[in-house]
């Protein structure tokens, strides 16, 4: 297997795909305006390669904020579909899930699911780990920006595009990153929630906004940016469930996931990443002998903390001492069956 990367700042995209000639499978990540161009005309330069694609930022060594860039894998076989109404009833089109996952003849071992999303994630999810889960095949994948993704050249609005990666050169594996720690002095009752909004509102019987600037000492101007290094969080037997903050909504909180009335909620702390970063890099390397690609999601969270922090460029180059690594900035993180926030979720191939 191999993978390239290519980009361009300025949304050129016979600039981006310069390199890349003969590719198997094709992962496109472009800006909003030109979307649906960059669509047309990737599939127009490689007809009848399966390709999955959305809006959001990429990086490499370096983040491309606006421009486009494309992914490309060889020595791998893929099939590509979606799902839509992603929002409503996703489950209508889970037989293209099965014929795709009968069409590549996955395996554990080697294919992984890679998907990009254009909201109601959790649900999507859902559907799509009720027929991998009985293959045991892996998902990474993200929320895309703008309400649009594409497949195979054509662009969906309210739907997931998902593709069956076959590894034909080895092993494939997935893996999941958090850098945040629950404080155990810090634990609330959820109350007055709004599923349907995503809102909290309230913490302990006091109002959600008022009940976490207090915890924190900080004013309610701070509370988007402060959710970078304190959001909240549920716990999942070991695991740790991220709730980010989306804004404050009235006297309430309205968070990037989903809270029920009586949800036990956790002020989470920021942990000492570095160290996680290089843990989770000798975590891959003790399970690969050799590395052939990693592709990635981290959240737009994760991305403008570090880059708030000045460590975004030395993320990327201890990413980048196990081989090419190449990814996508998003707006919520897929990791098997699980919607998260906050994360990091990628797929490395042998």
């Amino acid at each position: 297997m191999q993978e390239s990367y290519g980009t361009s700042p300025s949304g050129n995209l016979k600039e981006a795909v310069r390199g890349i000639s003969n590719p198997a499978f094709l992962i496109l990540m472009s800006n909003a305006e030109q979307f649906e161009t960059h669509v047309a005309e990737l599939e127009e330069l490689y007809p009848g390669v399966p390709s999955i694609g959305c809006i959001g930022m990429s990086y490499q060594t370096s983040v491309t904020e606006k421009g486009v860039s494309v992914t490309a894998f060889e020595g791998v076989e893929a099939v590509t579909d979606v799902l839509e109404q992603a929002s409503i009833m996703p489950v209508k089109y889970i037989s293209r899930v099965e014929k795709a996952l009968q069409k590549i003849n996955a395996s554990s071992e080697n294919t992984v699911c890679i998907d990009f999303c254009t909201g109601n994630d959790a649900a999507v999810l859902t559907t799509m780990y009720s027929i991998l889960e009985k293959k045991k095949i892996s998902l990474t994948g993200g929320t895309g920006d703008g309400g649009k993704v594409s497949v195979n050249g054509t662009v969906y609005t309210d739907a997931d595009v998902f593709a069956f990666v076959k590894n034909n050169g080895g092993k494939v594996r997935v893996y999941k990153e958090n850098i945040y720690y629950p404080n155990p002095q810090y634990r609330f009752i959820a109350s007055k929630t709004d599923r349907s909004k995503y809102t909290v509102g309230e913490l302990n019987g006091k109002p959600a906004r008022q009940a976490y600037q207090d915890t924190l000492g900080i004013r309610e101007q701070d509370i988007v940016n402060q959710t970078f290094k304190n959001p909240l969080g549920k716990k999942n037997g070991k695991d740790i469930c991220i709730i980010s903050i989306r804004e404050v909504a009235g006297n309430g909180l309205r968070c990037y996931r989903q809270v029920n009335d009586s949800d036990v909620l956790y002020l989470l702390e920021t942990n000492d990443y570095p160290s996680i970063v290089e843990e989770t890099v000798r975590q891959i390397k003790g399970d690969f002998g050799r590395i052939s690609g990693i592709f990635s999601i981290n959240c737009i969270f994760r991305y403008l903390f570090f880059s708030q922090e000045r460590y975004m460029d030395q993320y990327l180059k201890t990413m980048g001492t196990l081989g090419m690594h190449a990814g996508l900035v998003g707006f919520g993180e897929h990791y098997n069956s699980q919607f998260v926030n906050q994360t990091m979720s990628c797929v490395v191939f042998e």
